[in-house]
C-alpha cells in the first residue's frame, strides 16, 4: 500500500489520528497533509533558487536529492515523510558520520539541498566548492511559516525513485543505493503481512531515522495507517513513560535496545502493560536477549527479523534459540560457493530474490556489484540451508580459517551466551604461522565482580564447541568497540588485541 495514498486515506476519515510524535513535535495525519505542502513548497524553491545546481546521480532520472542530517528523530521522519508525495528523493545522513564521509556522499551523489545545523559540514562542503544549499532547522520552520501551500500531495510512479540510503558511514565509506516506490510497496506488503505494522497500531521506534531499521519504521507505520512515535535515542525511563502514557502496543528497536527496555521493565512493569510486541533486526539475536525480555514481560511476543536495506526483508525467527530463519512468501534464498550453488548444510554466500530489492549501488560511490543478470542480489552475508529454513554465520570477516577448518565466529560468541558472571564477548581471528590463524575470545571487563577466568572459560567452550572452535587464546577489554547502533566492531576489536591494548588471560 502507498505511503502517500494511506496518508491522504486516513487524513480524511481519521484526520485526528497521530502520524508522528516525538520528542520535538506532533503531527496527525491530517497536520502531516498540510505539513508537507508548505515543506515542498520551500524545499523546491531552495532547489530552483540555486545557479549551478548540483547535477543529481543518474540514478534518480533528475530527481533532485534532499538529504537531512540532524540529530532530531521527530524532524528528520516529518520532513522524509513530508517529501514522499512529491516528486522528490530523499536521505538520511547520519551527524555522527565521519565528517569526510558526510561531504563524500553529498558531492557523489549530487545532494542539492541539505538541512543541518553543523557549521563544520557548511564549511566542509564549501571548501569542497559544492553549489548546493544548506539550511538550518530553525531556517527551514521560518520558511515554512511564510509559505504558501503546495498542491496536495498524490500517489506517485512505481518506477520514480523516493529514497535514497547507504550501507555504511561509521567505519567505510558509504555506498548508496535508491529504493524506488514499486520497491518500497513491495517492502511494506512482506512488513506489514510478517511484522504486524496494523492500522491504528502505535509503534515506538527510539534511534536515529538514519538507521534503516528506523526509517523504515517509520514509512512502513504511516503506510499502514499506524502511529509512530521518534526518539532521538533510547532513554529507558524515558521509554517506560512514553509506553504508558501513549499506550505503546508494538516497539521496533535495536538489539541492543530490547535488552536495556527488558532491565526497564524490570525496574517499572506497570508502565509496560500496554506492549504486546517487540520486532529488532538483526539475526542470531542471543539467547540471553530473548530469556530477559521473556522472564520480565511474558506476555510480550518477540520478532527478530533478518534483511539488508539494499534487498529488504527477508525472513525471521520467533521460536526456539532464534537461529534458523523462516524465509517471508516470495523471498528465495541460495547459498553459493566459489562455483555456484552449494548442497543443504553446507556454508556459503547469501543471495537472495526478491521484488524489493535495489537495482544497484549509485555508481558514483562504489563499483560494487548488488545483483546478477537473474536479479539475485548479495549483501554478502554468509549462512547455509536447514530443512527449509536458512541459518546465518555472518559476514566474510565473520570466519575464520584454522588448521584448514572454517570457524563462524558468531556461532563461537553464541557458545558463551548465557554464561555467568560473563558480559559481553568477541571471538576474533588472529594470525598464527602454524595454522594460519587462530580463534581468540575477547572479553568485555566491565560486567561485574568475579568474572570467569581463562580455565573456567575453557571449560565452558569445549563442552559446547567443535574442537577446532575452541578459542585458542583468551583477552579482556574494559569496553569493547562499538558501533552508534550498539553492535560491537569484529575489526576494531581485533586491531586493539593485535596492537597489544587488551589484556591476555
Amino acid at each position: 500500500m502507498p505511503i502517500t495514498g494511506t496518508i491522504l486515506d486516513v487524513a480524511a476519515r481519521h484526520p485526528d489520528r497521530p502520524a508522528i510524535g516525538g520528542g520535538d513535535g506532533r503531527l496527525s495525519y491530517a497536520d502531516l497533509v498540510d505539513d508537507s505542502r508548505r515543506l515542498f513548497t520551500v524545499i523546491d524553491t531552495l532547489h530552483r533558487e540555486q545557479r549551478t545546481p548540483p547535477s543529481p546521480a543518474r540514478e534518480t532520472g533528475g530527481i533532485p536529492i534532499t538529504a537531512v542530517s540532524v540529530t532530531s528523530a521527530f524532524q528528520t521522519a516529518r520532513i522524509v515523510a513530508g517529501l514522499a508525495g512529491y516528486r522528490a528523493v530523499s536521505a538520511t545522513i547520519d551527524p555522527r558520520w565521519p565528517l569526510e564521509h558526510q561531504v563524500g556522499v553529498i558531492m557523489a551523489t549530487g545532494v542539492g539541498v541539505v538541512v543541518s545545523d553543523a557549521s563544520d559540514l557548511a564549511d566542509a562542503l564549501a571548501e569542497r566548492g559544492w553549489s548546493g544549499t544548506i539550511v538550518s532547522l530553525g531556517e527551514l520552520a521560518r520558511r515554512e511559516h511564510d509559505a504558501a501551500p503546495a498542491t496536495t500531495p498524490t500517489v506517485r510512479a512505481d518506477d520514480e525513485a523516493f529514497l535514497m540510503l547507504f550501507s555504511s558511514g561509521t567505519t567505510s565509506n558509504p555506498k548508496a543505493f535508491l529504493k524506488t516506490r514499486r520497491q518500497y510497496r513491495a517492502n511494506v506488503a512482506v512488513s506489514a503481512a510478517h511484522l504486524e505494522p496494523l492500522p491504528g497500531v502505535a509503534t515506538l521506534a527510539p534511534g536515529p531515522v538514519s538507521y534503516s531499521l528506523t526509517l523504515y519504521a517509520v514509512i512502513e507505520c504511516l503506510a499502514t495507517g499506524g502511529s509512530v512515535h521518534v526518539a532521538d535515542a533510547f532513554d529507558p525511563i524515558e521509554a517506560g513513560r512514553r509506553i504508558g502514557d501513549q499506550r505503546i502496543t508494538r516497539v521496533v528497536a535495536v538489539p541492543a535496545v530490547v535488552q536495556a527496555l527488558a532491565d526497564a521493565a524490570r525496574r517499572d512493569p506497570e508502565r509496560f502493560t500496554s506492549l504486546e510486541l517487540v520486532v529488532t533486526g538483526g539475526a542470531n539475536l542471543p539467547q540471553s536477549i530473548r530469556r530477559g525480555l521473556a522472564q520480565v514481560l511474558p506476555r510480550v511476543r518477540l520478532i527478530s527479523y533478518y534483511g539488508a536495506a539494499e534487498i529488504g526483508f527477508i525472513g525471521d525467527s520467533r521460536a526456539g534459540d532464534g537461529r534458523l530463519i523462516s524465509l517471508y512468501d516470495g523471498i528465495t534464498a541460495q547459498i553459493r560457493g566459489d562455483s555456484g550453488a552449494v548442497p543443504e548444510e553446507e556454508p556459503g554466500t547469501v543471495w537472495i530474490h526478491a521484488d524489493a530489492c535495489s537495482e544497484g549501488y549509485v555508481s558514483a560511490t562504489t563499483d560494487e556489484v548488488l545483483r546478477d543478470a537473474d536479479g539475485w542480489a548479495t549483501v554478502h552475508d554468509l549462512g547455509r540451508l536447514v530443512g527449509g529454513g536458512l541459518q546465518l554465520i555472518g559476514r566474510a570477516g565473520d570466519v575464520a580459517v584454522t588448521g584448514g577448518y572454517k570457524v563462524a565466529l558468531p556461532e563461537v560468541e553464541r557458545a558463551f551466551d548465557g554464561m555467568p558472571k560473563l558480559g559481553a564477548v568477541c571471538a576474533v581471528a588472529l594470525p598464527d604461522a602454524r595454522l594460519g590463524s587462530v580463534v581468540a575470545l575477547v572479553c568485555e571487563s566491565d560486567a561485574g565482580d568475579s568474572p570467569p577466568d581463562k580455565a573456567t572459560l575453557r571449560s565452558w567452550a569445549r563442552e559446547r564447541l567443535a574442537p577446532q572452535s575452541v578459542p585458542r587464546r583468551w583477552y579482556r577489554l574494559e569496553r569493547l568497540p562499538r558501533t552508534v547502533g550498539g553492535k560491537i566492531r569484529r575489526g576494531e576489536t581485533a586491531e586493539l588485541v593485535t596492537t597489544g591494548r587488551a589484556v591476555r588471560l
